[in-house]
């Protein structure tokens, strides 16, 4: 389902990304993100770890976010000669500085961060994705809030000034912008997308580690929308179960 490259703005990119959050200790994990704190971000060898185990398994693109120990690895990672496409998320209030870290990266696509997307102040998000145009990668938006930000997007004036769009979705609606993910919200999620007619990342999938991979990805196989997957992993173990499952799909 989700093997292979697609076409995005006349580039072929990965349609399964190494997701980076467990890497910076996300919130979103709650007590497991002070382990992740000592183990990974703390630990750029192990991070490298987990990278090296996702590229032998095929894996060969890699969503970043512009924190130093993931900078580190993947310098670590290059010097062993592991190449990924790069996705990189410019973080609020370093924006200029993370454009031009992607730019010397050579990132394939670079997003803006959800906090800025969901703010919806669309002369700032311009002015945004038409600098990440002049380094030639592919513009994105990152939302946090997918019900209310693509309501908003589809009466926007940006519609024309990026390719990928990347949403939380999990089968039990965490991190999403619902008090419930019935079957009446899941079919208005899926009728905005087709109107937003844009190259669909999609993230959260694993409900920061709620989810098994197998029930997780049983409800990924029915959201017709999903072009591409991100998928953090905080472990060798969690990649080669998690990559082994999705090969299957």
């Amino acid at each position: 389902m989700f093997e292979g490259n697609i076409k995005v703005s006349n580039r072929n990119i990965p349609r399964t990304f190494l997701g980076s959050s467990p890497f910076v200790a996300a919130p979103q994990f709650g007590h497991r993100a002070r382990l992740y704190q000592l183990d990974l971000y703390n630990n750029p060898e192990n991070i490298l770890k987990i990278i090296q185990k996702s590229h032998d398994m095929g894996v060969n693109g890699i969503q970043i976010m512009p924190e130093p120990p993931v900078i580190e690895a993947m310098k670590l990672a290059g010097d062993i000669g592991i190449n990924m496409d790069i996705v990189g998320t410019l973080m609020p209030e370093t924006e200029a500085e993370d454009i031009e870290l992607f730019s010397d990266m050579g990132a394939v696509s670079v997003m803006i961060h959800g906090t800025i997307t969901d703010s919806a102040n669309w002369d700032v998000l311009e002015e945004k994705l038409l600098k990440i145009k002049e380094i030639g990668a592919i513009p994105g938006l990152v939302t946090h809030s997918p019900f209310k930000t693509t309501s908003s997007l589809l009466e926007s004036d940006i519609l024309d000034l990026f390719d990928i769009y990347s949403v939380p979705v999990n089968k039990l609606g965490y991190l999403m912008d619902c008090d419930v993910y019935d079957k009446g919200v899941r079919t208005n999620l899926d009728n905005m997308m087709e109107e937003l007619n844009k190259i669909i990342m999609v993230r959260n999938v694993l409900a920061a580690g709620v989810l098994k991979p197998d029930d997780a990805f049983d409800y990924l196989k029915t959201v017709s929308f999903a072009d591409m997957v991100v998928l953090g992993i905080a472990s060798v173990d969690e990649a080669q179960e998690t990559f082994s499952l999705l090969k299957s799909l």
